[in-house]
């Protein structure tokens, strides 16, 4: 079956923005963990450059987050559209698994400054 870029594009907008809530959420327990295993150092953190840089990294993830648009299309114009299309859930789990990794990493350096660096 042939597919033309309107139905490729439709289909991975159903398919990938509804998720971006679960990626959206994972982010922030990873953020919110992060703050609570640093309580109560973390607290000191807690001012507008931080909402800021906060703000920032989320918006950042989220741009991100659509380059999963860039597989996914190709892959439905290959011959293994069918197989891609019951596959695709493992490049989600990948990219939020690499995005919570990322996001702890940050969260450390926010979190938990490193000591003598005045």
């Amino acid at each position: 079956m042939s597919t033309n870029f309107r139905d490729a594009i439709s289909s991975s907008i159903r398919y990938w923005e509804p998720r971006r809530l679960i990626y959206n959420v994972v982010l922030l327990l990873v953020v919110v963990a992060s703050f609570l295993a640093s309580w109560p150092a973390s607290k000191a953190s807690l001012n507008a450059e931080l909402g800021l840089s906060l703000f920032v990294l989320a918006v950042l993830a989220n741009v991100a987050y659509c380059a999963a648009y860039v597989p996914d299309l190709v892959l439905q114009f290959s011959t293994f559209r069918d197989s891609w299309l019951r596959w695709r859930w493992a490049l989600l789990t990948l990219g939020v698994l690499f995005a919570a990794a990322l996001a702890y990493l940050f969260t450390q350096g926010i979190f938990f400054p490193s000591p003598g660096l005045d």
